[in-house]
């Protein structure tokens, strides 16, 4: 019978527990998944059960976390997205939250770059943390980024951001969010690159700030599939 174990079908014997099929692929594993739910290694397998096999505290191959996202997206998606760059302009309660979700979903590339450093007053809205203060907050994003997506590679770019160089930052990017708080730099990103960036409102609260930088996540992930943003189902 066909089974998928970590994402990949494989063909097991009628009845075989999960406790077999372990110590016969990965033995080290001391967390057994099946259907999402954990199980005993007495649990006998059934056609077309979904098996995840972990070891706790160990990092997925690269084919691995391909596969686990692969299976989310399918895989002329996984594709597009992880071959794709993104340079994001501004890493606030904005820019960091973007960032983070398009590092979830599996975009191969971030190209970031804000000239802050992270204060304590940052922390009630954006994606940081109280050991970050007084990082730059690229730097400190790009830390938090490898933790949630090992696989994502991160540009960090220190600086403030003018019109002398947003060519050379974002010029090869796929898509360029703006994320900047001050009008005056929005209106130079939008000059300069010759394009509107998702920006439908800046908040200064959390909830309402990660409702808009989820919103141009969205629109990121739309533009790269070749879907105007604005085509909500």
């Amino acid at each position: 019978m066909q089974i998928k174990v970590n994402e990949q079908t494989m063909t097991v014997a009628a009845a075989e527990t999960v406790g077999v099929l372990r110590d016969r692929i990965r033995p080290e594993a001391d967390l057994l998944v099946v259907n999402g739910y954990p199980a005993a290694a007495a649990t006998p397998l059934k056609e077309g059960d979904s098996v995840v096999l972990i070891r706790r505290g160990e990092m997925p191959t690269a084919e691995e976390f391909d596969a686990l996202l692969t299976a989310r997206h399918t895989p002329g998606v996984h594709d597009r997205i992880k071959n794709a760059t993104v340079g994001i302009a501004g890493v606030g309660g904005l820019g960091s939250a973007v960032a983070i979700a398009l590092a979830r979903t599996g975009v191969g590339h971030l190209i970031i770059a804000d000239v802050d450093v992270v204060e304590p007053s940052n922390l009630n809205r954006q994606q940081y943390f109280i050991d970050q203060i007084g990082m730059p907050k690229v730097y400190a994003l790009r830390e938090t980024l490898l933790r949630i997506n090992p696989r994502v590679r991160v540009t960090a770019c220190h600086l403030l951001v003018t019109a002398t160089h947003v060519e050379t930052l974002f010029g090869h990017a796929d898509i360029l969010v703006e994320a900047f708080d001050r009008a005056d730099q929005k209106a130079m990103l939008v000059e300069s690159y010759g394009v509107s960036a998702a920006a439908p409102g800046v908040g200064l609260m959390a909830p309402r700030v990660g409702i808009v930088a989820h919103h141009q996540a969205n629109a990121v992930l739309r533009l790269l599939l070749g879907e105007a943003p604005e085509d909500e189902t």
